[in-house]
């Protein structure tokens, strides 16, 4: 029998909801039949713990006297800079940003890189940040120059928004170039000497919910540590990829957009994280929670980690030049059992991102719910899925003509 979300939310603020995490309703489903299962449970709560790129804020400081306008100016924040191409005192603040004169930003292997991902978390920790400012001046905002400390506490808004988190699945990670290369993937050696790869797998948001039913927009969720919300499908949501009988991508698929105070925030959820000889960003926690609304949706919370495979991708040739075929696929299993075979070799795979984390996650969103802290939220709008037609592009370079005051003679 189907239920809806106003039902299941009734249960919630009644105390009677029934709810569990990702792992747990593996062996609810295998002891009780989906059937059972799906009559029983009200939500399943999953989470991700791993580094996010396409992470950054929006941060309003308010009015200096005289005022200044950091619009079209240059903004830098513990000397990071910070996009300042809006309105007078507000700015973004990306998870990759480096130093403009850091020589470490010309990302020397074993260097240590200090970027936004950084910045955001000492602002969630409370701690005073540098905040530098140069502008040209206005009638109304007449004043050039602003070097002061910022706090969190006394910051007017503080938005943690993604454009790109919690990537419904992603590549391993592998070298078959004679030399040691850096990447967002980690340190790959050379000649097939390692494997890595990102992902919570079966406690993973999108994993288990992969046509996307009860994830979109207006989704509430664990961002952060605090609360947020699904804005939009992420950057590069691609949900046309090759797809398991169980509907489970077998690539890098959904992504997803979201939004939520920073200031209800903890640095434990929000880490900068440096990768050698590639560079910054920032390591997010994001845990959604799946309304079990029928029984299909409860099959597909029940996914194990020997169910969901990804492609092994060669990053030392082949990905830099956008021919990244994959050199074979490999489930979550032998991943987490850090260990797999490519083209006859045996080598250790290793995680960027952390199932603990993700684990805990979980669990933190099944506390409050169960606590009636936190109720569900119905989408407004679906994520785009298989009939939309939605998929990737590369980007086309075109030459550009010069015009004939450009031309030299």
């Amino acid at each position: 029998m189907a239920k809806t979300y106003a039902e299941i939310n009734e249960k919630i603020k009644k105390g009677q909801a029934v709810i569990v995490t990702a792992e747990e309703i593996i062996d609810i489903v295998e002891d009780k039949g989906i059937k059972k299962a799906a009559q029983e449970v009200d939500v399943v709560t999953t989470g991700t713990f791993g580094p996010m790129c396409s992470s950054g804020a929006f941060l309003n400081f308010g009015h200096t006297q005289p005022r200044i306008k950091i619009g079209g100016g240059h903004a830098y924040l513990n000397n990071v800079p910070a996009y300042a191409g809006l309105a007078a005192v507000d700015v973004y603040i990306g998870a990759t940003a480096i130093p403009d004169d850091d020589p470490r930003n010309k990302v020397y292997p074993g260097e240590f890189e200090y970027g936004g991902g950084h910045v955001i978390e000492e602002l969630v920790a409370g701690k005073d940040v540098r905040l530098e400012v140069s502008s040209y001046g206005t009638d109304c905002y007449p004043r050039r120059k602003l070097e002061t400390l910022v706090n969190i506490k006394d910051i007017n808004e503080a938005v943690l928004f993604s454009p790109r988190n919690a990537y419904q699945n992603y590549n391993c990670a592998v070298n078959l170039a004679e030399r040691i290369i850096y990447t967002y993937m980690g340190v790959l050696q050379p000649n097939l000497g390692n494997a890595t790869f990102c992902s919570a797998a079966q406690l993973s948001p999108l994993l288990n919910d992969p046509l996307y039913r009860t994830i979109g927009i207006g989704t509430k969720i664990f961002l952060g540590g605090g609360t947020g919300f699904v804005a939009w499908h992420g950057t590069q949501h691609n949900p046309a990829v090759k797809r398991k009988d169980n509907e489970t991508p077998q690539a890098g698929a959904g992504t997803l957009a979201v939004i939520g105070d920073l200031k209800q925030m903890k640095p434990a959820w929000l880490r900068g994280s440096s990768f050698l000889g590639y560079g910054a960003t920032l390591t997010v926690g994001i845990g959604v929670p799946i309304p079990i609304l029928d029984e299909e949706i409860c099959r597909n919370t029940a996914v194990r980690n020997r169910d969901i495979w990804t492609q092994v991708v060669d990053y030392g040739k082949n990905y830099p030049n956008n021919i990244a075929g994959s050199l074979g696929e490999v489930n979550y299993e032998q991943l987490f059992n850090g260990e797999i075979e490519v083209q006859g070799k045996k080598l250790a795979a290793t995680p960027l991102s952390s199932y603990a984390k993700a684990r805990e996650i979980a669990g933190i969103l099944k506390t409050w719910i169960k606590k009636g802290e936190f109720t569900l939220t119905e989408p407004v709008q679906t994520l785009p899925g298989l009939e939309s037609g939605a998929t990737v592009k590369s980007l086309r370079e075109r030459p550009i003509k010069q015009s004939k005051s450009e031309r030299r003679d």
